[in-house]
């Protein structure tokens, strides 16, 4: 076993026909396989597209054709807000009235396939006729789109559920397939697997630092050394099993060689469409990125495949075959989603650093503005047209950042989602501030040097029309200078040098013609 400290799943998540072998993930304690200088598997590797570093324990070999990655139960963040945890009359309550949610944690269940029928033709003269039992109908699929209409998840439900596929009928007809689930989403939404949320959070409430989970995963192309897809498995029977029989029971047919023979056979079958269902039953690593519209649906989960009717298992030594196989499981998933607007450039800083205020000055955009900490509760995208030749840029503005944030504290980081896709940040600094320097080097410390890297960076400094601004900015500009970052005062209250601000963030985002 890769996991010998593997700990026993909740035993309603798992079939007893389930071998361990053949789920997804298990939790396991940190042991030797977590240690780089005992394990001579262990490989760390980050993902270019989502920058998240990934640890593999194990490697696929000849024994075992699974790489096994460890994830922290903290590396899942399964709330959708950080007031998540409050009584819903304390929560703070945004202005807008529009409905907001940027984190959802779905279930998600392809059909079962249906069953084989047993039936056997009949006409005028013919009691029992050969066997004309059809097959079941294939299982209902998971399909997801993105869409331009819908800027939230608020809609989405906690669960789907693809229908079951229809059982086979008399004179070889095959059930009907399932009506497969069609789920819409905003552009900009990110899926990615995740465990049962509650093991998730259970690990999370007992802060169980020194358990993980263990997650059995494939190279998504031959001789590849680096783990690239999830792979799920079916709640399915094994090979062999998975008979309906009528008026004689399995014991009856299992002492038969007839039977035996043919099950054999029939085994092997069940063998391909199992490998068939691994090669299709995979799920990217790092998730999907809908960052467009999508043209087609695409496909997240399968339904099972349908089982067959009795039609399939006349034989020289079957005659009246009273058997049919069962259809295939379906699969069973949490996925979360997760909406990561699309914007140019990314509003960042402290609370009550002028950020809103700033935005209505320059955009289109009405967020709530107060002399209070913590106005901004959800982001809030402002459009800022440029000259009429011009194709206008977005700015996200986030909720504000406090010392202390990487670390859970005030709103977290939790909003920082949404300024990974844009270009550039612009980090707004009020010069009413005791210290501007200080409050920057604060976002810089929280945000930390990765998510800078690659970004354009432009400081907007607030507030130039209160005293002693002067000195501050110019303290400030000279902490820019030493970045190679631009640095420019504003009055947003006042909407004085709003033109200048709006000119430099268009360059930063790189939207800007000086031709």
């Amino acid at each position: 076993m890769l996991c010998p400290s593997a700990l026993n799943r909740d035993k309603s998540l798992v079939s007893e026909n389930t071998p361990l072998e053949e789920v997804t993930y298990t939790v396991a304690e940190k042991s030797d396989l977590e240690d780089p200088e005992k394990n001579e598997q262990f490989v760390k590797f980050k993902s270019k597209k989502t920058k998240r570093t990934h640890t593999v324990v194990a490697q696929a070999n000849e024994e075992n054709k699974y790489h096994t990655v460890s994830v922290l139960a903290s590396d899942f963040f399964i709330s959708s807000s950080p007031f998540s945890s409050m009584n819903s009359r304390r929560r703070p309550k945004a202005e807008s009235v529009q409905p907001f949610s940027d984190l959802r944690v779905v279930k998600l269940k392809s059909g079962k396939g249906g069953d084989g029928d047993v039936s056997f033709y009949r006409d005028t003269g013919i009691a029992v006729g050969p066997p004309d039992g059809g097959d079941g109908g294939d299982g209902g699929d998971v399909y997801v789109m993105a869409v331009n209409d819908i800027s939230s998840l608020h809609n989405l439900k906690s669960r789907y559920i693809a229908e079951n596929g229809s059982k086979g009928k008399c004179s070889q007809l095959d059930g009907k397939k399932g009506e497969s689930v069609y789920i819409t989403v905003p552009v900009g939404t990110h899926i990615r697997w995740c465990p049962d949320p509650r093991e998730i959070r259970s690990l999370q409430r007992e802060n169980y630092d020194n358990k993980a989970f263990h997650i059995k995963c494939v190279s998504d192309e031959f001789g590849s050394f680096l783990p690239k897809l999830i792979q799920f498995f079916r709640n399915s029977f094994q090979s062999g099993k998975g008979w309906n029989f009528k008026e004689k029971d399995e014991s009856y047919h299992t002492q038969r060689e007839y039977f035996n023979e043919l099950n054999e056979r029939v085994a092997i079958f069940d063998d391909q469409i199992k490998q068939s269902e691994l090669a299709t039953d995979t799920f990217p690593l790092d998730g999907i990125d809908l960052d467009k519209p999508t043209e087609e649906p695409i496909l997240l989960m399968k339904g099972g495949k349908g089982g067959m009717g009795n039609m399939h298992f006349l034989t020289p030594n079957i005659r009246n075959p009273r058997f049919a196989k069962q259809g295939r499981s379906g699969l069973e998933e949490h996925f979360i989603f997760e909406l990561k607007l699309l914007a140019d450039l990314g509003l960042v800083g402290l609370p009550n650093a002028g950020k809103s205020t700033l935005l209505r000055a320059i955009s289109n955009a009405k967020p709530r503005v107060g002399h209070w900490k913590f106005t901004t509760l959800q982001p809030t995208i402002g459009t800022i047209p440029l000259r009429i030749d011009q194709p206008p840029f977005a700015v996200a503005d986030i909720p504000g950042i406090v010392k202390g944030a990487k670390d859970n504290k005030g709103m977290g980081l939790n909003f920082l989602r949404h300024i990974e896709r844009s270009g550039g940040l612009v980090f707004v600094v009020s010069l009413g501030s005791e210290n501007p320097v200080e409050d920057m080097e604060i976002l810089i410390g929280e945000l930390g040097e990765d998510r800078l890297a690659d970004k354009k960076v432009l400081i907007v400094a607030t507030k130039a029309d209160v005293e002693n601004s002067r000195e501050k900015f110019g303290t400030l500009s000279a902490f820019a200078n030493h970045r190679n970052w631009k640095c420019v005062p504003c009055s947003g209250l006042k909407k004085e040098n709003v033109e200048r601000v709006i000119e430099l963030m268009a360059e930063c985002s790189g939207r800007l013609d000086h031709n």
